[in-house]
């Protein structure tokens, strides 16, 4: 950063908008006195504001002057003082790590050895680490507060979680505004909120949150950010104000006098939203992809991402909420049944099931106070569920009498969809025999005969108390008239977006459709989105000419494209979701624009896929699809292990694994999948040592317009979403490159593609192999976009638009530069699971890094995904004897430049034979024998660990798995994959910090 402010000089700095990491990183340029020194202004919030909030006993004295309550803490600074004040407190304590994301490195303790674990893992992510007393069971509410430089200072939004105090906010149900706070509550912590923010003279946007005791009118304020958060996300969107819009020009001075709402255009910005709607903000958890994963939700968030659903009623919300997080449930009630041994410990014990374990709870008999007393659930919520399950047994009990669905009374009917209930749940509860998408199509058609629909109504931020020129739309079926007139003239174009962000669908998409966004209004038509993630760029409604924050399930998708009877709908930007509606619009006669639903069908189906490779004589991996385990067992005796095994129709290699012999193969059978003749396996053979190119593009009518190539750092086996992607290829031959334009240009003829698609490779020598080929824009778009500087979404919406594109004059090879799209992974999060790479996708983030050569860009993508240069010890435990060969270089290196060397058992004899110096270290299971490889890791002897697993036996992965388990809990660099290891070794052995150019995107020519 010091270096970036050298070279540009500005005037003033922000620090309140990139989160945890922007406020960390500025507070210690103010302290390391790079502020100072190049007179740099801080606009906003000033910084000792911003430490008197993060460092907890600032916090607790600030506000101890104004008399406001805080939870009794302790802040110590080692692990001796955090037991001295756990006994001081009295158990059960959290623990928490000040300066820290999301609660990293937190959680309740119940005894002295539970906080000693704690307390280890949190000092190390943080200097200081905060003991306080439990309050679970108390509810949590936040406020979201906005206060200029003049001390004006208004609250936007009060929000409360649904589950109390003691599972993180991010992991929590949240509702906005709060349901369950009387009027005298909902003032008072205002009061405080606007008092807190002016003692600690916060400019721009903050959010405080209580814990709220409600028997007694009790309080503590748990904490305040001083900058905008994931809340300030949903605050924003909740209510159409728009608070980081409003917390910049603050930042540069103006008071809230000065700035219009930008939703009614006449109003000031000096205003308190008014709701007269409720919204649901639902967490969105990928914990099946990890081995062995804790499921038990706490004070670490654990979540990848969120969904908001508005709604006239809170039955209606939530419902809507919990279809749109996208985990095969249907809403509330209606879902296939969970199978819970113990109900009354799943009800104790929060997990990312907790709402269908009520579900099921409320099934099986249980009452409202019975649920209360177990999860500390406030009971108005408990109440509104127990409504949706009466309809549903209403709706039963009909249909147990009934054999008509025409005969459905129209009362009941209207009920069940002013509490949220789709078509597909109406269906499933009044028991309709037959295949159910019929039955939602038979449900759909006989409300659309008795007039029964859904009305759209606008977001105004003033409840319709001044007249609003908004296009934030919601369908609800609470209303009796829509707010919205349409023309009806077919110069709509609605793109359908990417929905919650999750482990393999995350903000690429997002860019795609805002791309995709502004290049359909750019060229003369009106823009419309449907989507539903409150952290989106495409859900601000200034991003298009209609927002629909509303599902993209196929009833919902229909209803607002019979309303807006647009030009055309695009499903190729936002990923897996629009894609897999494609045949069932098309069914529809909905023209969707670009490649044909048919042709994506036919590559999403892999024997459609592979019966056309066969016809038009392009080589893949050998495969079948396979029904039992006989069948199985044929196949490999003819392919040999290793074999990659994968249920049908998947998104980022859910469920798929590599099994590399006969005890494998059964053990991942079981768990994953139940083979039978309705769920058939995939099972391909697995290439080993190949490597795994990407083929990004753009074709017109079939013909290719423009491409980018990039390979995979890691061989195949790596899922593409978690590799280390470089583009362009330097290690490519070129006829390799060849091979592969030609393959893709037969390809895109045979389907008649139009718009974006991706196919991944697979590269032995010259021998090039098809894995897949997606017909939708794909997670690399964004980063071949960026580095490329062509913007291929923009020439794809063309395509789709209809109008003639002229293909880029720039060649693929002409960058004088390297780009490396790294992966961020959350396995320090992920309690107990595996942090081991495999070809089910475990990433949850990535960063793009530019440099003049692989090493500097290698090096720079490292160390933005949160990698250190060790000191000077390194754990080297390096596979099968093929990995210890590769490896030899690196390693050799590593010694040259003075590092010390640690091995285990096997990689040390073969160090020692290839004359590199080291030290011998035992596994776990050697435990009579010095010195003891995890002891090293306690005692913070190692400064990076290369574990790379041999295999996936028993013995193996309980010991490997030990020392990368304690890595990643200890916060120590890990490297599990070879490839990438020896890249990252031969950058910072080459290179230092010093070397990396600063240059911005705009120098890289």
């Amino acid at each position: 950063m010091e270096k970036v402010i050298a070279k540009e000089r500005p005037e003033g700095i922000m620090l309140a908008f990139g989160g945890q990491t922007a406020l960390n990183c500025g507070v210690a340029l103010y302290q390391s006195g790079v502020l100072d020194k190049y007179n740099l202004r801080v606009l906003g919030t000033p910084v000792q504001a911003i430490i008197d909030t993060e460092d907890r006993e600032l916090f607790v004295h600030k506000l101890n002057e104004i008399d406001i309550k805080t939870i009794q803490s302790q802040a110590v600074e080692n692990a001796a003082d955090a037991r001295r004040a756990a006994a001081d407190l009295g158990y059960p304590v959290i623990v928490r790590a000040a300066y820290a994301l999301g609660g990293l490195g937190s959680g309740f303790c119940d005894n002295e050895q539970e906080l000693n674990t704690l307390v280890e893992k949190a000092f190390a992510f943080s200097p200081q680490v905060l003991v306080e007393k439990s309050l679970r069971g108390w509810k949590e509410v936040e406020y979201e507060v906005v206060r200029d430089r003049f001390d004006n200072c208004i609250t936007v939004c009060n929000m409360e979680n649904f589950d109390p105090l003691g599972i993180h906010t991010g992991e929590s149900i949240v509702i906005a505004p709060s349901q369950t706070l009387s009027n005298s509550d909902y003032h008072k912590l205002r009061e405080l909120a606007i008092r807190i923010i002016r003692h600690i003279g916060i400019v721009g946007e903050c959010n405080v949150q209580y814990a709220y005791d409600p028997h007694s009118e009790d309080y503590r304020v748990i904490e305040v950010n001083a900058r905008l958060s994931r809340s300030s996300a949903l605050a924003s969107k909740a209510t159409g104000y728009p608070l980081a819009f409003v917390a910049a020009k603050l930042g540069l001075g103006y008071s809230l006098f000065d700035l219009k709402n930008s939703v009614t255009k006449t109003t000031s910005a000096f205003f308190e939203p008014a709701l007269d709607y409720v919204v649901c903000k639902i967490p969105r958890w990928d914990l099946g992809k990890f081995h062995g994963v804790d499921k038990e939700l706490g004070s670490s968030m654990k979540s990848v991402g969120e969904v908001m659903a508005i709604g006239r009623t809170f039955e209606e919300a939530i419902q809507k909420g919990l279809r749109m997080i996208g985990q095969g449930m249907h809403g509330f009630v209606e879902n296939k049944e969970l199978v819970i041994s113990d109900i009354d410990k799943s009800l104790r014990e929060p997990t990312d099931k907790r709402i269908f374990v009520i579900s099921k709870a409320f099934r099986a008999g249980y009452s409202v106070d019975q649920v209360h007393e177990l999860t500390q659930i406030d009971k108005w919520f408990l109440q509104k569920l127990m409504n949706i399950m009466h309809t549903s047994k209403e709706l039963e009990q009909w249909g147990r009498n009934h054999k008509q669905l025409t005969d459905l009374p129209f009362e009941l009917l209207r009920k069940a969809k002013v509490q949220g209930f789709s078509d597909f749940q109406v269906a499933r509860a009044v028991g309709y025999e037959g295949d159910m998408e019929e039955g939602l199509l038979c449900v759909r058609n006989h409300r659309k005969h008795i007039g029964l629909l859904p009305v759209v109504k606008q977001i105004d931020t003033l409840a319709a108390e001044y007249p609003a020129q908004t296009n934030y739309l919601y369908l609800t079926y609470s209303g009796v008239a829509g707010d919205v007139n349409y023309l009806g003239d077919h110069q709509s174009i609605v793109v359908l977006g990417s929905g919650a962000y999750r482990i393999g669908s995350s903000v690429e998409f997002d860019w795609c459709g805002v791309q995709a966004l502004a290049t359909i209004r750019k060229e003369g038509y009106r823009s419309v989105m449907i989507n539903y993630n409150p952290e989106t760029v495409s859900t601000d409604y200034d991003m298009c000419d209609r927002l629909y924050f509303d599902e993209l399930t196929f009833e919902r998708v229909m209803d607002i494209l019979e309303l807006e009877n647009p030009h055309g709908v695009i499903v190729s930007t936002g990923g897996q979701i629009p894609n897999n509606l494609a045949l069932r619009l098309d069914a529809q006669q909905v023209p969707i624009l670009g490649s044909s639903a048919k042709s994506i069908d036919n590559a999403e189906d892999r024997e459609k896929f592979s019966a056309m490779l066969d016809r038009i004589g392009v080589d893949q991996p050998r495969w079948r699809e396979l029904t039992s385990m006989d069948d199985i067992n044929e196949l490999v005796d003819g392919v040999g292990f290793p074999v990659l095994v994968r249920p049908s129709y998947v998104l980022s290699g859910a469920a798929m694994n590599v099994c590399s012999n006969q005890e494998e193969l059964e053990q991942f059978l079981r768990l994953a999948a139940n083979v039978s003749k309705k769920h058939p396996v995939v099972v391909s053979k697995f290439i080993e040592h190949a490597k795994e190119v990407e083929m990004d593009a753009v074709a017109q009518n079939g013909e290719i317009i423009a491409y980018a190539i990039s390979e995979h750092i890691e061989f195949a086996g790596v899922h593409s979403g978690d590799a280390t992607i470089q583009f362009p290829p330097q290690k490519l031959y070129v006829e390799t490159v060849r091979r592969i334009k030609r393959i893709s240009r037969e390809i895109a003829r045979e389907l008649n593609i139009s718009g974006p698609f991706n196919i991944q490779y697979l590269a032995r020598e010259n021998d090039i192999k098809v894995i897949e080929c997606n017909l939708r824009a794909s997670r690399s778009f964004p980063f071949v976009s960026k580095v490329l500087k062509i913007n291929l979404i923009e020439l794809a919406t063309k395509v789709m638009l209809g109008l003639t594109v002229e293909k880029p004059s720039k060649s693929l090879f002409d960058l004088d530069y390297v780009g490396i799209k790294a992966s961020q992974f959350s396995f320090n999060r992920l309690q107990k699971a595996d942090p081991v790479l495999g070809v089910d996708m475990a990433s949850t983030g990535e960063v793009g890094c530019i440099g003049s050569d692989t090493s500097s860009a290698v090096l720079k993508s490292m160390l933005s995904v949160g990698y250190r240069i060790p000191e000077k010890n390194i754990l080297l435990s390096t596979g099968t004897l093929k990995q210890k060969v590769d490896m030899l270089p690196a390693a050799r290196l590593l010694s040259e430049k003075g590092y010390n060397l640690f091995a285990t058992g096997g990689t040390s004899t073969f160090l020692t034979d290839n004359g590199v110096p080291n030290t011998r270290v035992y596994w776990p299971s050697e435990e009579n024998n010095q010195p003891q490889a995890l002891d090293m890791l306690h005692h913070k002897q190692i400064d990076m660990v290369v574990n790379i697993p041999k295999n996936l036996t028993a013995g193996e992965l309980s010991n490997g798995y030990k020392i990368r388990r304690a890595a990643i809990d200890l916060n120590i660099p890990l490297l599990t994959n070879g490839r990438l290891a020896s890249a990252f070794i031969q950058a910072f052995c080459t290179m230092t910090l010093d070397d990396l150019a600063i240059k911005s995107w705009e120098e890289y020519k």
